[in-house]
């Protein structure tokens, strides 16, 4: 798969799409979070890799470069990638499984209710509710953002980890009109989780500072999915993918994947 993101020279270095597809029978699409890079997935994309999966992580429009163009990017621009990355990923894989992390998960929700031919989806600190402020904020965006301009997002405790701190890409500020375009990603995700049939995988920290327990509740209660499990972990932020304890969090992925994939329904059978 030739993604024309990964020649544009306005992309910073380490913000790259990753590919690390391999001919196989199951592929698996990662989405990255808010204002963030495919660099937060890349453990978790190499260790996919290592166990035989075809992997792919694609750079969402207005990320990984600067704040202009994050500031021209849409809701819809970011939907409309991943709904392409899949299409292309169904049209190599016999299986297709899609894994996100914050609103790349809601991103994943939105998708995965589009189409019944997902084998398996995992949400990782799935970005599913707001705290009352920030669509509040969102909503009068027109109002206040281009006096306010940039407002810094950065927050120690979503990487607890202080070296994997240091080496995220984000862009650790937003704007009142990116902030509007999540707010639209998360309230159409909410709104579709109830058609989501694929067997779910979510997976949070139980000291996550931006997703509250009672989205966590709401959420898995309206998934449409028959099969679906909840892991709590400890120890870590929001961007658990790189935080203490991802190993843990790889070794859920990893089993969730198997157990809904042709090898696993082989060894299931036997």
């Amino acid at each position: 798969m030739v993604d024309q993101q990964s020649a544009d020279p306005a992309i910073i270095k380490g913000a790259e799409t990753i590919d690390l597809q391999e001919e196989g029978s199951h592929g698996v699409l990662l989405l990255h979070g808010f204002g963030d890079t495919p660099q937060t997935l890349s453990l978790l994309a190499r260790r996919l890799a290592k166990r035989g999966y075809g992997v792919f992580a694609p750079l969402l429009p207005g990320h990984g470069r600067d704040m202009a163009a994050f500031q021209r990017a849409r809701a819809e621009d970011w939907i409309d990638a991943a709904n392409s990355s899949l299409t292309r990923m169904q049209q190599r894989y016999a299986f297709v499984s899609v894994i996100g992390l914050s609103m790349g998960a809601a991103l994943s929700v939105l998708i995965a209710a589009d189409t019944k031919m997902i084998s398996s989806l995992v949400l990782i600190a799935p970005y599913l509710g707001m705290p009352i402020q920030i669509p509040l904020a969102a909503a009068t965006h027109w109002l206040w953002g281009r006096l306010a301009g940039e407002i810094n997002a950065r927050s120690p405790r979503s990487i607890h980890d202080p070296i994997e701190r240091e080496k995220n890409l984000a862009y650790g500020a937003v704007t009142g009109r990116a902030l509007f375009e999540l707010a639209k990603v998360v309230n159409r995700a909410r709104e579709a989780l109830g058609d989501v049939t694929a067997p779910t995988l979510r997976i949070q920290s139980s000291e996550d500072p931006r997703i509250s327990p009672n989205v966590t509740e709401f959420a898995l209660k309206k998934l449409g999915a028959k099969t679906k499990k909840l892991v709590w972990t400890e120890g870590a932020g929001h961007i658990i993918t790189v935080d203490y304890g991802r190993e843990r969090v790889f070794s859920e992925v990893e089993s969730w994947l198997r157990l809904h994939d042709s090898r696993g329904a082989t060894a299931a059978a036997r």
